[in-house]
């Protein structure tokens, strides 16, 4: 089965009124996102993970260990990992759903206290990787941070909200400043309506 790259649920230049530009979505989405998809269509062939779902393709190669890892996991979890990321982001209104924003003070104190939280674990993240709120296998909402393509797939939890912090994502933008580049996804870019439906 061979995977696609999906289009932009927006235009290229919708975000860039919020901080991400259209160079970046022009880089990231149509140059980046497109090698993992190529890449994976072009390992998959004749492997036992052909006929499989993205989702098993992520699960069964990251539990495959390191050989598998070096190919088609990486391409696989970065595909999933995109095609995440551009669903969590969006222009116009971000006012966050009610119940959300219940689950997020339950959880962590106060919707402020997330967003602090969420963005010291992605600032914390050493190189290349992505900060992550999930939904643990006990329902219970985390933040987590992981290296390189690995996602909350790989440890059974639901990825509610997912932020790229490879170079490639903020440094058109935000050269060196990763914080504030996550600072500016929390504030401006997130389509918490869309998070919201994942819970």
């Amino acid at each position: 089965m061979a995977f696609t790259l999906p289009d932009l649920p927006y235009a290229h230049d919708a975000l860039a009124p919020l901080g991400m530009s259209k160079e970046t979505l022009e880089y990231h989405h149509d140059l980046h996102h497109k090698a993992y998809v190529d890449n994976l269509n072009r390992l998959l062939i004749a492997s036992e993970y052909e006929a499989m779902s993205l989702e098993d393709i992520v699960t069964s190669t990251y539990q495959a260990g390191a050989v598998a890892q070096n190919g088609i996991f990486n391409n696989a979890s970065q595909h999933w990992n995109h095609n995440l990321f551009w669903e969590i982001m969006g222009p116009g209104e971000k006012k966050m759903p009610g119940e959300l924003e219940l689950a997020l003070a339950e959880s962590f104190g106060s919707v402020a206290k997330f967003k602090e939280d969420f963005a010291a674990a992605g600032a914390g993240q050493f190189g290349s990787g992505w900060a992550w709120l999930v939904k643990d296998k006990d329902g219970a909402l985390k933040i987590t941070k992981t290296e390189n393509g690995v996602n909350p797939l790989c440890f059974g939890q639901t990825a509610l909200l997912g932020c790229d912090v490879w170079e490639h994502s903020y440094y058109i933008d935000f050269r060196n400043k990763r914080p504030a580049y996550l600072t500016n996804f929390l504030e401006k870019l997130v389509n918490w309506e869309a998070v919201a439906a994942r819970l």
